[in-house]
């Protein structure tokens, strides 16, 4: 098992994309790469001015991927090439929810650990969902309102996320129970959703995704994460969207450089 991606999963769910020591994820804090990364020093990252994306790599060592690293996320995703990959099958049903607002972003965090994924043959599991806005990711040049990235873990401590573009239009209900309870300050407490979620219900008709090797998205950077952005959006409402730009207006990172990576397209279900 790899114990530093573990650590970043299972001792600070607070926030992001916790891709384990890679993304931007039971205790309070379970799955939270940022919380981790912000240790003893206190070391303090922001999406923008001196501690903004642009510094994070000089911000202490262990985030030095963010300004060196060669597989970065989010990317944009244009040049991709047709693939015959096999779809990924989710294992999704209703669950028990916390919500936490990590400093970073809204994230919830699953109270248990038989939500699975199986892609490319190895099993994931959920471990919590968090939000951009705008998307991290861009698909040919263009971001949309928001993205949601549900983060899983395998039993080695890879880390697998599902990237779900969000574009405004109708309202989400699905997500009407976490808006209800996402704290609007931030805080180390989760506050119970109170109701159980299934997080399949979150997901498009068609799930055909885009896949490439990243990072986290946040420090430390972490690379060796498995990315599958879905290509259909889902849907919130203006009123949802704004709900969440009200605390954070803005929390992604930039497009990074794909260098040498193949990003590649699976055939659409449809």
């Amino acid at each position: 098992m790899n114990k530093r991606k573990l650590s970043f999963i299972k001792s600070g769910l607070i926030l992001s994309a916790s891709f384990a020591l890679v993304v931007g994820c039971s205790s309070a804090n379970a799955g939270n790469p940022q919380q981790q990364a912000e240790t003893k020093e206190d070391v303090h990252w922001s999406y923008e001015g001196e501690n903004g994306p642009e510094n994070w790599g000089k911000l202490k060592p262990e985030f030095a991927a963010c300004e060196e690293g060669k597989e970065q996320s989010p990317i944009d995703i244009s040049e991709y090439k047709p693939a015959d990959l096999v779809p990924i099958k989710f294992g999704y049903h209703a669950a028990d929810w916390g919500v936490v607002n990590n400093g970073h972003t809204i994230q919830a965090n699953i109270a248990s650990q038989d939500n699975t994924i199986k892609l490319d043959g190895t099993t994931y599991t959920l471990q919590q969902f968090h939000f951009h806005t705008p998307s991290e990711h861009t698909i040919d040049g263009k971001p949309t309102d928001m993205e949601l990235h549900l983060v899983h873990q395998d039993k080695d401590g890879n880390l697998a996320v599902v990237g779900l573009m969000i574009k405004e239009g109708k309202e989400n209900h699905q997500l009407t129970a976490v808006w209800d309870k996402m704290p609007k300050e931030e805080s180390k407490e989760e506050v119970a959703l109170g109701k159980k979620l299934d997080a399949s219900a979150l997901l498009p008709d068609d799930a055909s995704t885009y896949r490439y090797k990243g990072s986290l998205t946040t420090p430390p950077c972490s690379e060796g994460v498995n990315w599958s952005v879905v290509k259909q959006p889902i849907e919130m409402s203006k009123a949802q969207i704004d709900a969440f730009k009200e605390i954070f207006p803005m929390n992604s990172r930039p497009v990074q450089p794909v260098h040498e990576r193949e990003i590649l397209e699976e055939k659409s279900e449809q």
